[in-house]
């Protein structure tokens, strides 16, 4: 007999669990909502023309490709064979698993560009596949959960997402995190700067290792590209500066005068001035890098402070992604939210309120035919007041009926005998304190609504 198993990086959802992650999805997309963001979903499968030259080379590795049906070597050839992987691969594949959900959106938007009302701004809340090293807080199937506004290059759009983002987290109670901030121009120019111009994506990369690798390394690598390290270590100090983000930059602003990013970043904390009643948690990081080749601007990535976890959160500023589709000249921007980290977190902190360890309110028990007959009526009833409740489906000992709502956490308990339906009066007993009430079904109705 098979033993049953699970692949690697993915994970089942139990009732409990699946009843958290529900609320924290509904906690995101009320967000959403507020924002202003309209709903899109798009396939589980894009053709791998759409999916691969748009992360990286490192990128394109994890990108899940499938087998064409049927048989899926029909099309190749021995000299494919002979070339490599990167010449069998359109003979094997035609399709692979979505990597992100910002690349999808691309193509929905070139697609649909003559019916949608720019600036588009749409939420999206669905899985994606990552061929990744499966490890802790990193899957291979994993929820995220998108806002993105296409179709303008207002600087107000940085900011709304800023407050988005914090309002996010408040909702879940999550005031433990700290969003750092960085812009793609500033990190091009820091590359030329350092002797690496027209290979800021390999400068990016490295980069974005430091805190993973450390400083030392990190210059080794970058000298081991031809960079300048004597330049990147000028940099690399400027990092670790401990004045204010606004100070930090026009530091940076005398090294790297001519930078777009500059302005951009100074008129950003500008803005955010006028919302002095916020607690920001922003912090000014001229290392963060984010990987994905297609961001062009302002870089945002989020990560907790009091949980070893990476990044919970993040996004950025894309001004190119649609070109590649053909529609040039539509700048977007967008963030990430990482359900399934934040799911992590909220957990590992204790963070998910009582509410969501249960879904039914109420069991019915019965002692025998006639009372499980008549308590079909009260559980119609009951639902039609929109209460969540449920019958125990067949005649048993009362002990077990009990047991079982202990089980489930269920935090009321209706008991009928014979003397129940002539009296029309229940016993209504909460669990958790053992009080029990005798009342008639429109008495529990209006306890269980709080009316009483």
């Amino acid at each position: 007999m098979q033993k049953p198993s699970l692949p690697k990086g993915t994970r089942d959802f139990g009732p409990q669990e699946s009843i958290k992650r529900n609320y924290l999805i509904q906690a995101i997309r009320q967000q959403f909502v507020k924002y202003g963001f309209m709903p899109l979903e798009t396939p589980a499968m894009e053709n791998l023309s759409v999916l691969m030259g748009k992360y990286g080379e490192e990128g394109d590795q994890l990108v899940f490709k499938i087998l064409n049906s049927g048989d899926f070597l029909k099309k190749s050839s021995r000299s494919d064979f002979e070339k490599g992987s990167q010449h069998l691969l359109p003979s094997l594949a035609e399709k692979g698993l979505r990597y992100d959900l910002t690349v999808p959106l691309a193509r929905y938007v070139v697609m649909n560009q003559h019916a949608l009302t720019f600036p588009f701004k749409r939420y999206q809340i669905q899985p994606v596949w990552r061929a990744d090293r499966p490890q802790k807080g990193r899957y291979r199937e994993f929820y995220q959960c998108d806002a993105d506004i296409i179709g303008t290059r207002s600087d107000w759009n940085e900011v709304e997402l800023t407050l988005l983002l914090h309002d996010v987290f408040e909702s879940l109670k999550l005031r433990d995190f700290v969003l750092k901030i960085n812009h793609r121009d500033v990190l091009f120019a820091m590359a030329a700067a350092s002797g690496m111009s027209g290979r800021e994506i390999d400068f990016c990369v490295v980069l974005d290792k430091l805190d993973k690798i450390g400083e030392p390394a990190v210059l080794e690598e970058m000298a081991s590209k031809g960079g300048n390290t004597h330049k990147l270590k000028e940099f690399l100090d400027l990092l670790a500066g401990t004045t204010s983000s606004v100070e930090r930059l026009k530091k940076m602003g005398e090294q790297l005068p001519a930078s777009k990013g500059i302005e951009q970043l100074l008129a950003y904390f500008s803005q955010l001035e006028a919302f002095s009643d916020r607690q920001f948690k922003i912090e000014l990081d001229f290392s963060l890098a984010r990987g994905l080749t297609y961001y062009t601007g302002m870089i945002f990535e989020v990560k907790p402070t009091s949980v070893k976890m990476g990044s919970i959160c993040g996004g950025g500023r894309y001004d190119n992604l649609t070109g590649v589709f053909g529609l040039p000249d539509v700048s977007g921007i967008g963030i990430s939210f990482g359900l399934d980290r934040i799911y992590d977190v909220l957990e590992e902190l204790q963070l998910f309120p009582e509410s969501t360890q249960q879904t039914t309110t109420v069991l019915i028990t019965h002692f025998d035919q006639e009372s499980f007959g008549h308590g079909k009526k009260m559980v119609e009833k009951l639902r039609k007041e929109g209460l969540p409740c449920d019958l125990y489906p067949e005649p048993g000992k009362i002990k077990k009926q009990f047991n079982y709502a202990n089980k489930l956490n269920i935090p009321y308990v209706i008991t009928i005998g014979s003397e129940e339906i002539t009296t029309e009066k229940y016993p209504f007993k909460e669990m958790s304190t053992g009080h029990q009430a005798s009342l008639t079904l429109d008495q529990i109705i209006s306890r269980l609504k709080g009316n009483d």
